[in-house]
Order: C-alpha cells, then sequence, then structure tokens
C-alpha cells in the first residue's frame, strides 16, 4: 500500500465511490440517522468519509464516525479496516483514540467506526501557523506538551508489541474542548502491527510510513525493522514543530512502489551526513546500500562531514520565527540532544519511547502537560474550528483569529490548568487492557474477530523492546 496516498498532503483521488459534494450528508448509511444526529462531515478522504454526529443516549456525547467507502464488488471488508478494529477494540490510552462502537451492515456491504471526537489534528494546525505569516511559532509548552503525549501514547504500544508504522502530524489528533481539552491521540491504526519475539520479516506488508518520516532503515529495504520507526517518524514530527515545515520533504517516486526513494535518502543524507558501517554495522546487510541502488553510498559534495542537524534546526526555526527569535528552540542543548537521539541513523542506538519521556529536555521548564493549550490557567493558542459541511452544503463560520500566543493573548484570567508534570502524567506502569468495544451488525449474526494483543507475551518492564539484542 502506497502510505503517501493516505496523507493530507495530497488531495484525495476520486476512486469511484459517488460524490458527495452536492449532497454533503448523502453518504451517511441509514441504520447510522437510527442511531446518531448526525451534524455535519467533517472531512473525506480516499478510503473514507467521517461526519461529526451526536448520540442519542442522555447527555448526548459528540464522536466521529468514519465510513469506509465501498470496494469492488466482492471484495468485502478492506483488510486494513479489520486489522485497525482488531487493534483498537483492545488499547486504552489516555493518547490513544478510542473505539467507541463498530457498525457493520451486511447488505450493502458497509463498516462505519465510531471515535471520540477531537476537533483538531497536528497538520492542520502547522498549517494554520504557517498561513499566518512568518513570526507565530508554537510556544514551548505547546510543543513540549504534545511531543511528551504523542511519545507516552508511543511507548504505550511498543510496550504492548504494537508498531503504528504510519506516524505523520495528520494523525495526531488534539481535543480541542471539554475535559480533554489539549489531549493527543494518535489515530489511524490501519498500518499497525503486532510484533514478535523473535522478530518476524515484515517487509511483505508492503511500503510503510508516509515517505517524510520514513526511517532510513525501512528506505534502504530492511526486512526486519523494529520500533524505532516509530522513533524516528516522532523526532521528524518534533522537528516540524519547530520549524514549521517537514524536515525530510523529499518527493516521492509512485513507481514501482518501492520503500526506496533516492530523493527522500539525499534529503536525509544533506542533514545528516552520509551513514557508515562504522556506526551503524548492520548497514552493509540492507539491500539497497549493499547494492549500491542508483548509486546510493557515493559521497556527494553537499553531505557534509558529520550531521549538521542542530544548524538545520535554528535555521529553518528562525525562519519560521521571522524576525523574532522562536522560543521552541531555546533550550537548545537538551532539544537538540533528543533530537539527535531520535534521529540517530542506526536503529540500535536511537532512543527508545520509554527513555525519551526521561529525557532532560522534558524535565526543565516550561514542563509538559496534559492540556497542550493551557499554561499556569492561561490560553496560549485557540486554533479555529473546522469548516463543517452541513446539510445544505453549506460551510459553518470560522471564528476571528484569536491570539496565538502569550505575546499578544490578553491577560484575563481562564479557568484552572488541568495540567500536569511528566511523573503526573505518566502514573504506574501502563499495561494493556482488553476494552469490550459495542459491535453492532445489521441484518448480519456474526460479529467481528476480537483482537489478539492482549495474548501476546509482554516484554519485561525494565526491558527497550526495540534495542534489547534478543529483539533482533
Amino acid at each position: 500500500m502506497n502510505t503517501q496516498n493516505r496523507s493530507k498532503y495530497l488531495v484525495p483521488q476520486n476512486d469511484g465511490a459517488p460524490s458527495t459534494s452536492q449532497d454533503p450528508l448523502a453518504a451517511v448509511p441509514a441504520y447510522l440517522s437510527e442511531r446518531y444526529t448526525v451534524l455535519d462531515r467533517v472531512g473525506e478522504g480516499t478510503y473514507g468519509v467521517v461526519f461529526r454526529v451526536l448520540t442519542k443516549d442522555q447527555p448526548p456525547r459528540m464522536l466521529a464516525i468514519k465510513t469506509f467507502k465501498p470496494g469492488k464488488e466482492g471484495d468485502g471488508i478492506s483488510p486494513t479496516a479489520i486489522r485497525e478494529i482488531m487493534l483498537l477494540r483492545e488499547l486504552r490510552h489516555d493518547n490513544i483514540v478510542h473505539l467507541e462502537a463498530v457498525h457493520l451492515h451486511r447488505p450493502d456491504p458497509s463498516l462505519s467506526l465510531a471515535f471520540d471526537y477531537a476537533e483538531h489534528d497536528l497538520y492542520e494546525m502547522l498549517r494554520f501557523h504557517r498561513e499566518r505569516g512568518m513570526g507565530p511559532v508554537l510556544e514551548t509548552y505547546t510543543v513540549k506538551s504534545l511531543m511528551w503525549q504523542l511519545l507516552d501514547g508511543l511507548q504505550y504500544l511498543h510496550a504492548n508489541w504494537i508498531m503504528h508504522r504510519d506516524l505523520k502530524p495528520s494523525n495526531i489528533l488534539v481535543v480541542g474542548e471539554g475535559e480533554e481539552q489539549g489531549r493527543v491521540k494518535i489515530g489511524d491504526f490501519g498500518l499497525a502491527r503486532i510484533y514478535a519475539c523473535p522478530l518476524r520479516p515484515l517487509s511483505d506488508n508492503g511500503v510503510v510510513v508516509t515517505i517524510w518520516y520514513r526511517a532510513p532503515e525501512l528506505l534502504l529495504g530492511a526486512r526486519h525493522y523494529t520500533p524505532a520507526a516509530d522513533v524516528w517518524a516522532a523526532g521528524c514530527i518534533l522537528a516540524e514543530m519547530l520549524a514549521l515545515r517537514p524536515l525530510f520533504q523529499g518527493n516521492e517516486r509512485k513507481s514501482p512502489a518501492s520503500a526506496f526513494q533516492a530523493e527522500q535518502c539525499n534529503k536525509i543524507f544533506r542533514v545528516l551526513g552520509l551513514p557508515t558501517v562504522s556506526s551503524w554495522p548492520a548497514l552493509e546487510h540492507l539491500p539497497h546500500w549493499r547494492d549500491n541502488t542508483e548509486n546510493i553510498r557515493a559521497q556527494k559534495l553537499e553531505y557534509p562531514p558529520k550531521s549538521r542537524l542542530a544548524e538545520v534546526i535554528a535555521e529553518y526555526s528562525a525562519l519560521a520565527a521571522g524576525s523574532g527569535a522562536n522560543p521552541a528552540v531555546q533550550q537548545r542543548g537538551a532539544l537538540t540532544d533528543l533530537l539527535s537521539r531520535m534521529l540517530a541513523y542506526n536503529p540500535e542506538d536511537r532512543i527508545s519511547a520509554a527513555d525519551a519521556l526521561e529525557h532532560l529536555y522534558f524535565k526543565e521548564e516550561p514542563q509538559p502537560g496534559k492540556n497542550a493549550f493551557m499554561h499556569n490557567g492561561r490560553l496560549l493558542v485557540q486554533y479555529p474550528r473546522r469548516c463543517k459541511i452541513g446539510p445544505a452544503g453549506a460551510t459553518a463560520s470560522m471564528p476571528p483569529r484569536a491570539p496565538l500566543n502569550t505575546c499578544d493573548a490578553p491577560q484575563a484570567r481562564l479557568a484552572p490548568s488541568r495540567n500536569a508534570t511528566p511523573a503526573g502524567v505518566l502514573g504506574a506502569e501502563r499495561k494493556l487492557t482488553p476494552v469490550s468495544a459495542a459491535v453492532t451488525t445489521h441484518t448480519t449474526p456474526q460479529g467481528l474477530p476480537p483482537g489478539s494483543a492482549s495474548t501476546r507475551p509482554r516484554p519485561p518492564s525494565n526491558k527497550r523492546p526495540h534495542l534489547d539484542p534478543w529483539l533482533r
């Protein structure tokens, strides 16, 4: 599967499904209207349509319903959807999107998933900052809180033998209001997999991770890879929050479908330098490096002799901040160290999500909290609501642009902050807890198979899954 097609950075392609441009709610299955009050359509992609709904119980709750577009006749339910359901039914964590219910309608066939609703995603948040022009950047506290919560959800997945394999800003949801305001929710588990001990080859799963966030071991054709690939993607996301632009922004070659992308490798080598076998012993065994595909091993003039990561981040973040300083990069020593460890070439040297949570960067002030938008009772940023399309095709009005940061925000005191320090957020060691998400079948007696993550062996609590020799 070419994951780039799933990205919000590209315009979704029409896959033959009926267009909803004339009537945005035309795609709402009748059986959903019987159970929910459908408010509006909030998104549409290659594989499905997302609606915002209210439950009909009391008090009503707001949910997001993802309805998968029908495939070719006879194809049945998408395996991607089945895998997502099997995992999400067993996952429960503050920073993982919660699957409320599964609705399966046999005659169509039609499948819809109900999730807790998050108003924002990181891609749209970053775009909001970019479109305001030079100067407005994310506050240090907001960057730290978003990244800390992302890593917290990631360590929960890795501790329970799950790799996400598609981390990117559009899959990082953030709750806009309510009790969980400013809370990160990792979404889109269509490419997630349970991995095993000992590791089994995953290369037969096809291309994973959107190109800009794809780890070098994947680009160079590794048959065995580890959760370190998720950490690389998280490091790219941290850099993007600082710079308001992707750190490694290569152009994907569509055909033939391959994880190897010469231009993407070139973008990475221009910042980090050419990798060496001395620092990454497994490099010589990676197919594209071993075969010198497209002369990939050649040292070019534009490749620095050593990593320029710190300089590039400083340059990009300064451009994002315009003439002013970017406060998010003031703690340069700790921040640079964390980024360099998350973006280490050798997966065995790459920091784990669990260790990243304990890094000095998150212990320095301001410490991260549960609400990325509120700090010390003060609203740091207010993002506009999504442009929602109602039954008549009208777009809901957007509120006027709110003050972006504390430099121009009114000093009015808001509700008390619910922030917590990292120790308070992490709490006790988390274990995977089976969750019985409701599976509603319509005119069919059979539900979907339950997930199997909780039956897998657990790594010892003092081990780091992607660094231990016995897991390689």
